[in-house]
């Protein structure tokens, strides 16, 4: 796989955990499924095999909303150096786990390449996220590009539920 750079998106959050508890919610089931969804909304289904190429594939719903849409995701894993690194290819998906459009925005990449890296920090963990479109043609990488402001915004209500999550169970 080929991949075209398009602006990187990064942003960064220090949590008061230790690395190895951040590096699992990152990695394993038992925490993803309970902090993974932002605000208003939760993790309905969760799978994870957290070993080179295997995935984790989740399934996410808004909360109190029966007839709302499920929308699936799947990110396949290409390195993880625990506890101090992970990279995946992150995508929208199906029940099945097959590649699909963002159901909401069809000029989004069809893969995306996330780095996290965890550091030690004062007291705590820096996490440092950076994505990137892959294999993306130039509108899906003027889209991704464009999505910045709306993804740090999203990052930011996730990242405050995954310290909340932590600070219950560091």
């Amino acid at each position: 796989m080929s991949e075209k750079r398009s602006a990187p998106f990064v942003i960064e959050r220090t949590f008061s955990a230790p690395r190895a508890l951040v590096y699992a919610a990152l990695t394993e089931a038992r925490h993803l499924s309970q902090w993974m969804a932002p605000a208003g909304m939760e993790i309905t289904q969760c799978k994870v095999d957290a070993r080179v190429g295997g995935t984790f594939h989740y399934a996410m719903k808004a909360r109190g909303f029966a007839a709302a849409p499920t929308m699936w995701g799947k990110w396949t894993f290409r390195e993880l150096e625990a506890p101090r690194r992970l990279v995946a290819v992150v995508q929208f998906s199906d029940a099945d786990g097959g590649v699909t459009r963002h159901p909401l925005a069809p000029q989004w990449p069809l893969l995306t390449l996330s780095t996290t890296t965890l550091g030690e920090a004062p007291g705590g963990t820096l996490m440092q996220v950076e994505w990137r479109a892959l294999d993306a043609n130039a509108g899906e990488q003027a889209t991704f590009d464009a999505s910045h402001a709306a993804m740090t915004m999203g990052w930011r209500a996730t990242m405050d539920v995954l310290d909340g999550y932590l600070q219950q169970h560091k």
